[in-house]
């Protein structure tokens, strides 16, 4: 049985999984990172470890404990550790990755939890980025027909539809790679997104709910401006490059801890992507 239960995305986060960027570089298998190699070097190795200390320095102020998985170097975006595994409040889930560079991450993610996985995906492709734990009792998760498609997506739904859970299926544009990158929840009942490009019918059925979103501009959220982490307790990581977003989230009177993650976000992700919440409290 897994020590790890995640109720929502906004609880105090008490445990996060991150992973070095040793062998970290920019592959071109989005459309962000792709723009990126378009006008950038790849970026050095100690300018990353310094962006990430920044992110792991915040993530240690918020209260968590931070857990470290080994890199490896013949995959070099192990750092965005959301997308290997997600855990849920009956302990953690292995996805289905779907480009061939990353589908080695699962053997690092099998080690760390000891085999104590509660699920494993096997229908189609799954990846932690499209899934959003938003409370005790309901959940999303995106399916763009890339990186999850419909099929994955239904299998976890239905794991969790099981438990007695309302989970919403949202199919969106491939083209903007995971969900969390037009919609994060940043504090119970506000979410950050991209309403532009969102379905109004999602955004309707999140308001349903109780949970009014900040709007995220497109621009602002190809550069990762959504990808947000809670960390509970008022408090929430945001990039640094996110200025217009982290003084809207201020003046909601939330904590906004800020490092600069701005090589990590050119690659396609941020500080949601670059994180596994392990342990959560409401």
């Amino acid at each position: 049985m897994s020590p790890w239960a995640v109720p929502s995305e906004t609880g105090a986060l008490t445990d996060v999984l991150v992973c070095p960027p040793d062998h970290y570089r920019w592959i071109p298998t989005n459309s962000i990172v792709r723009r990126t190699l378009a006008g950038a070097q790849q970026p050095s190795p100690m300018a990353l470890a310094a962006q990430h200390g920044e992110l792991v320095a915040a993530l240690r102020q918020g209260g968590a404990t931070v857990h470290v998985l080994p890199p490896e170097p013949h995959l070099p975006y192990m750092a965005y550790t959301r997308d290997s595994a997600v855990v849920t409040p009956w302990g953690p889930v292995l996805t289905q990755l779907e480009r061939p560079q990353r589908r080695g991450e699962y053997a690092a993610i099998i080690d760390f939890h000891g085999g104590a996985i509660w699920r494993k995906s096997s229908a189609g492709t799954l990846e932690g980025g499209d899934i959003h734990i938003i409370r005790p009792g309901l959940a999303c998760v995106g399916a763009s027909g890339g990186r999850t498609d419909l099929a994955g997506a239904e299998q976890f739904a239905a794991w969790l539809r099981a438990e007695g859970w309302e989970v919403r299926v949202e199919v969106f544009d491939e083209h903007f790679l995971h969900l969390d990158v037009l919609f994060c929840m940043a504090a119970p009942g506000l979410a950050v997104a991209c309403l532009d490009v969102l379905d109004p019918d999602f955004v309707a059925w999140l308001a349903g709910h109780g949970i009014r979103c900040i709007d995220v501009a497109y621009r602002d959220a190809m550069q990762l401006g959504c990808n947000i982490l809670a960390l509970g307790g008022g408090q929430v990581v945001s990039a640094r490059g996110s200025a217009a977003l982290n003084a809207a989230l201020r003046a909601e009177g939330l904590t906004v801890l800020d490092p600069d993650l701005s090589l990590f976000t050119a690659g396609g992700g941020g500080p949601h992507c670059l994180t596994c919440p392990l342990g959560r409290v409401e």
